[in-house]
C-alpha cells in the first residue's frame, strides 16, 4: 500500500511538473525587442540554470532536462567542484528557495572542438536528485525528427551581459524573443564557420551575450516550450544586427540519450 502511494505521488509530480509547461506563464512583449531583451517573469522559465564557480560567479547558463540532469554548452568547461543554482530568479536576493546543487560528473561531447566550436554540448549529471515544484522543472527536448523552420519565433533566455561591454551581468533573469534563421542564411553572416550542428537566430534587434553561454533556446511545440539550441557563440560585440549560434539540439539529441541512459 505504501508502495503505491509513492508510486502514485512521484506520477503526479510528474504529471504536475512535466516538461516545458512553466507552472507561471512567460509574458513575452518582445516578440521584438540578453541585449534588448526584457526582465523575465519570475520563475516563468523554471529550466533555467545558473552555473556557478565556489564564490557564487556566474559564468554560464544550462536547462534542466530531467532531475537528474542538466545541459550546458562543452566550452563552459564546467568542473565537478562548480554547482548548479536552480530556481533563481533575482541573483542579488536571498530571500529566493534556490535549490544548490552539487555535480557528480561532467560529460563534454567527445567531438566538440574550441576551434570550429562544432559540438559544443555537455551535460551535468547531478549529486543528488533536484525536487521538482512550481521554480524548478524540465525543459522539453526536440526529438531528431523535428524541424524548426526559419522565421519561427523563439526565446532565449540568461544572465548574460545586457552590453557586450557592461561592467556586471544582470541580477534579475533577462528573455529575449527572436526568429530562427535558416542554415543558408546565417551562412550570409557567418559564411562556412556553420555546420549541420549548429542553428541561428537572431540578427533582428536582439542577441544573447558572455554569461548567456550554455543557456537555452526554446521554441513552442505542442503548447510546451522544447530546448531547440544551447548558446554556443557569435559577434564579440553582441551584435543585433548579427545572429546568435547555438548547438543545434536535434543533431544532438541522440548523443545526449545515450550518455544519460549509460549513466
Amino acid at each position: 500500500m505504501a508502495l503505491l502511494r509513492i508510486l502514485s505521488c512521484l506520477a503526479f509530480v510528474s504529471a504536475a511538473y512535466g516538461c516545458g509547461v512553466p507552472a507561471f506563464t512567460p509574458v513575452i512583449t518582445g516578440y521584438s525587442r540578453i541585449v534588448n531583451g526584457e526582465e523575465a517573469v519570475p520563475h516563468s522559465w523554471p529550466w533555467q540554470v545558473s552555473l556557478q564557480d565556489q564564490t557564487g560567479f556566474h559564468f554560464c547558463g544550462g536547462s534542466l532536462v530531467n532531475e537528474w540532469w542538466v545541459v550546458s554548452a562543452a566550452h563552459c568547461n564546467v568542473m565537478t567542484y562548480h554547482r548548479v543554482v536552480l530556481g533563481e530568479h533575482d541573483r542579488s536576493s536571498n530571500a529566493e528557495p534556490i535549490q544548490t546543487m552539487k555535480i557528480d560528473k561532467v560529460f563534454k561531447h567527445q567531438q566538440y572542438s574550441p576551434f570550429t566550436i562544432s559540438n559544443d554540448i555537455l551535460l551535468i549529471k547531478l549529486a543528488s536528485p533536484a525536487k521538482l515544484n512550481a521554480h524548478v522543472s524540465p525543459v522539453c527536448l526536440a526529438e531528431s525528427s523535428d524541424n524548426f523552420s526559419g522565421g519561427m519565433r523563439c526565446v532565449t533566455t540568461g544572465w548574460g551581459l545586457t552590453k557586450y561591454n557592461a561592467p556586471d551581468t544582470p541580477a534579475i533573469l533577462q528573455q529575449a524573443s527572436l526568429p530562427l534563421l535558416t542554415n543558408d542564411d546565417c551562412k550570409r553572416f557567418w559564411g562556412s564557420k556553420i555546420t549541420d550542428v549548429m542553428i541561428c537566430a537572431g540578427a533582428s534587434g536582439v542577441s544573447s551575450c558572455m554569461g548567456d553561454s550554455g543557456g537555452p533556446l526554446v521554441c513552442q511545440k505542442d503548447n510546451a516550450w522544447t530546448l531547440v539550441g544551447i548558446v554556443s557563440w557569435g559577434s564579440g560585440m553582441c551584435s543585433t544586427s548579427t545572429p546568435a549560434v547555438y548547438a543545434r539540439v536535434t543533431v544532438l539529441r541522440s548523443w545526449m540519450d545515450g550518455i544519460i541512459a549509460a549513466n
